[in-house]
This record gives structure tokens, sequence and C-alpha cells, in this order.
């Protein structure tokens, strides 16, 4: 399945969840596209806490130094740990570490809860890192296609990251779409028709 996008993409796409996942984050709306299904403020709230006194007791466990604050964003429960300039939280705050914690995070949040979590986990600011990076792949691949008239296929990414490149590409004024499957599901960055 191709997804195209003319105007930033606002739902995580469900063929990256398992079957059991995709049944607990989406339904199909009258033209039978998948749509997510809202949480509760406060059950994303209570996700958040949750969430937390797991990374908490993670943190202690490691004996590094942090401060989690919790917040509510696009439908996400949001944690983001923080630290001075001196802490050892840098050990931790790599983008594939990030992305591993936040992973078992969201199992830890679903093993109490029974509902599959898209909580977002950033650690000392390695989410707004990850972004700057996007923007700048993002634009590279935007100024091949301008340049040359011609498609341009990306690496695979998660569909968080393909969301911050889907809303690039559109707000340059060219087309998305994600093609491939799984993990090699990709973007390919296309001119307007």
């Amino acid at each position: 399945m191709t997804e195209s996008t003319n105007a930033p993409e606002t739902t995580e796409n469900t063929e990256d969840l398992l079957p059991a996942e995709a049944d607990e984050t989406s339904s199909t709306d009258a033209t039978g596209e998948a749509t997510e299904s809202n949480k509760s403020a406060t059950a994303l709230e209570e996700e958040g806490e949750i969430a937390a006194d797991y990374l908490e007791e993670l943190l202690d466990i490691f004996d590094l130094d942090g401060d989690i604050d919790i917040d509510v964003r696009g439908g996400r429960a949001y944690l983001e740990v923080t630290a001075g300039s001196n802490s050892n939280l840098r050990v931790i705050s790599e983008p594939e570490t990030v992305e591993a914690l936040q992973e078992l995070t969201r199992l830890a949040v679903q093993a109490k809860t029974n509902s599959f979590s898209r909580l977002i986990l950033d650690v000392g600011g390695s989410r707004q890192a990850r972004v700057d990076e996007l923007t700048k792949v993002a634009q590279r691949a935007i100024d091949k296609v301008t340049a040359s008239g011609e498609a341009h296929a990306m690496k695979p990414m998660s569909s968080y990251e393909r969301k911050i490149i889907h809303d690039l590409v559109s707000e340059a004024g060219l087309v998305s779409e994600s093609e491939g499957e799984g993990r090699d599901r990709h973007i390919v960055v296309k001119p307007q028709a």
C-alpha cells in the first residue's frame, strides 16, 4: 500500500504495527481510511505517570541523574528526561538508545494498562537533535528533486521520522509517499504533478 500526501501526514501507519496493535490504535472511517482512536487526556496522563515511574526506576538502577516531565501532545503522552550540563544522562541520549528505551517504556505501560502505547520519549534533547538532522536530510532530498525534476527515494526510517519528513516535503510544495513494508518502509519524494 502506498500513502500519498500533499498535506502533512497526521496519523501513524498501522502497517508498522503488529496486527493486535493496529486493532487497538486505529479504526476505519466511512471512506475506508485508517484513523487514530483518541485516548482521553486522563488516560494519556495515566500512561505518562506509569511511564515516568518505570523510567525513574530505570534511571535509579543505572545511577543516572534526570528529571522527568510529562506532557500530552498530539494525542500522545510525551516524556522528557532532562538534567544539568554536568549530568551523566548523555550516556543514554543517543537516538538509537532513546528509541530502544522508548520501546521498553511502551511495553511497560502496555503491561500495566493492557492498551497499546504510542508515547514519545525524549532524553536530553535527543528528539530535537534528531528533528534538526532530519530537516537537513529532507532539505537535501528536496533540493535533489527540485533540481532534477525526478523522484528521490530516501533511506528507511521509523513512522515518527517519516512524519517529520512528510511535513517538511509538503511545506516545500513537493509530494511524498511512503513505500515498502516493515523495516524497509521509506519515503519517495516527488515533484508536484
